[in-house]
């Protein structure tokens, strides 16, 4: 029975690569590699991967602009696997369209589920407008905000914010993402926005505001609906 997954990972550490091929079950995962940005480009090209594991220090191409160049024609899920621990390397990653970035070491659990969550989101089809977690259900065609089955008043922003993070369910959404999409691109620079909003709905929607267990915050970066 041949592997349903194809996996592209495009890394330059030998250990990694290695861990990787002793991690995956390959009776599920396809292992193709590249150890270089332009060698992964043409495999993402060529390939046709479902997930790339992509590490940011590639010998000859950065890995961010191998992510941008990627994003130019294709929606497949890019997961950063990096050493690089700075909030403003895991910003720019997913501004260039990284989909979620994992920092190294980690363990294979937590990175199994990581690409469960960016294949759930990349098979899902705009058809079915219904989301649902836990006890929260999103009507993206009527605008509809349930919790356990009670529907919740939203304002426009905190329904625009909610939106924009139902749409990218499971995935990392950075400060200057939700900002654009929910009040454009005059307001990138006006974090405290999503502070006072996410505030109010995490108060509507959390059974406890104070540990949120849905809306969580990803320090520095940005906010991410989780989907477990």
């Amino acid at each position: 029975m041949k592997p349903e997954i194809t996996v592209l990972i495009i890394d330059d550490e030998t250990a990694i690569r290695r861990f990787l091929r002793a991690s995956l079950d390959e009776k599920q995962f396809k292992l193709i590699e590249a150890a270089d940005g332009r060698e992964g480009l043409r495999l993402a090209a060529t390939g046709r991967p479902d997930v790339i594991l992509l590490d940011l220090g590639l010998p000859d191409i950065d890995g961010t602009r191998v992510a941008m160049e990627i994003r130019e024609w294709s929606e497949v899920p890019i997961i950063v696997l990096s050493a690089r621990e700075r909030e403003q390397d895991k910003v720019k990653a997913l501004d260039a369209g990284a989909d979620d970035y994992l920092t190294k070491p980690f363990g294979i659990g937590e990175l199994l589920a990581r690409i469960r969550v960016a294949l759930r989101h990349s098979r899902k089809t705009p058809a079915e407008p219904v989301f649902r977690a836990g006890d929260l259900e999103v009507d993206l065609a009527s605008h509809v905000v349930k919790r356990e089955g009670v529907e919740v008043h939203l304002t426009p922003n905190e329904y625009g914010l909610l939106a924009t993070l139902v749409k990218h369910a499971g995935k990392v959404v950075t400060h200057k993402q939700l900002l654009t999409e929910v009040w454009g691109g005059a307001y990138t620079e006006e974090s405290h926005y999503l502070r006072v909003y996410m505030g109010q709905l995490r108060h509507k929607l959390e059974a406890d505001p104070t540990r949120p267990k849905l809306l969580t915050t990803e320090p520095g970066v940005g906010y991410r609906l989780k989907v477990e």
